[in-house]
């Protein structure tokens, strides 16, 4: 299947691994993105994605494990299990990172990638990640925020690779409940079946107990990252 041609009942399920009938109640029940064309459901992938990305963010850890685990059923899922230590280099880690505004935090990290020789393109990757963000903010209630843009962008990358930014104290970043945001990963994706993964894996990693904590007393780059690594060592 195309990555622009829509889903039907048949292929959803088959890609949700549900039954058609699960897939047909929950869209008659306005609990997936379809419309209705000659009076048959029809699904866009993008939209598909975004609404699994809003399941990943709102999971606890046990559904976690089934997300991530019908992800690596899906045909187009690469054969080895994504983690999260292999895709952040030490050199993509920035203690403190140097921001004061949501904008500034965008940008501090798109520079720390384009630095690197990772992200090609620092301003096309800014521009995509403040739109996303102005459609739906990604930062969650703990002060992180999961950066991306709505679609990935093979045409900036070489390969998919995160980043991650801690800064010195919270900022405003559309939080819920006015809640700060102090740590910032920014994941690049080549394309949407790993950025699903990566999404998964590492919304894992962020509900873990202490994991947050611990990165936050993280002094310098190789220590936030083995903290990154041994966290993710206890997870299935």
């Amino acid at each position: 299947m195309s990555e622009h041609q829509d889903f039907d009942i048949n292929a959803l399920a088959a890609y949700l691994h549900l039954t058609p009938a699960q897939v047909q109640r929950m869209a008659d029940r306005g609990r997936l993105p379809g419309r209705k064309i000659a009076g048959q459901w029809r699904f866009a992938q993008a939209d598909i994605h975004h609404w699994f990305e809003s399941q990943i963010g709102a999971s606890d850890s046990a559904e976690l494990i089934g997300v991530e685990e019908m992800l690596q059923r899906q045909k187009s899922a690469p054969a080895n299990q994504v983690r999260i230590a292999d895709l952040l280099p030490i050199e993509l880690i920035a203690i403190p990172l140097e921001a004061r505004t949501k904008n500034s935090a965008i940008d501090s990290i798109c520079q720390l990638a384009a630095h690197s020789g990772k992200l090609w393109d620092a301003a096309g990757m800014t521009e995509a990640i403040r739109n996303r963000e102005s459609l739906h903010p990604t930062a969650l209630e703990n002060g992180v925020a999961l950066l991306h843009p709505r679609r990935p962008m093979p045409n900036l990358i070489g390969e998919s690779f995160l980043a991650l930014g801690i800064t010195s104290k919270g900022i405003p970043f559309g939080g819920p409940r006015g809640s700060l945001t102090d740590i910032f990963f920014l994941i690049a994706s080549y394309d949407e079946a790993i950025h699903l993964r990566i999404l998964a894996r590492l919304s894992r990693l962020i509900v873990e107990p202490n994991f947050i904590e611990a990165l936050r007393s993280a002094d310098h780059a190789q220590t936030a990252w083995k903290i990154v690594a041994a966290a993710e060592d206890n997870i299935p």
